[in-house]
């Protein structure tokens, strides 16, 4: 069974889908900064925006919303 990872909710498996490899963190290699720890808010949100853009075609502004509306239900980030 998959984990989700709780800032983007990316299904992991695999040991190197998990940060640094290590399946005792509950973020995924795409949420995580090259030391390891998890991105923050911004960060996150800069960078799920720019897949949505490079990966469904939308405008800056619509991936942007698109990307606030899929953390916004994600546990790293309630209540943002």
């Amino acid at each position: 069974m998959a984990t989700l990872c709780i800032a983007c909710g990316m299904p992991m498996e695999k040991a190197e889908e998990f940060a640094l490899g290590d399946r005792s963190r509950n973020y995924c290699r795409f949420c995580a900064r090259p030391d390891g720890k998890m991105q923050d808010f911004a960060e996150k949100l800069k960078s799920l925006t720019a897949f949505i853009v490079r990966t469904q075609g939308l405008t800056s502004e619509a991936a942007q919303e698109a990307a606030r509306e899929m953390m916004s239900r994600l546990p790293a980030w309630s209540g943002k």
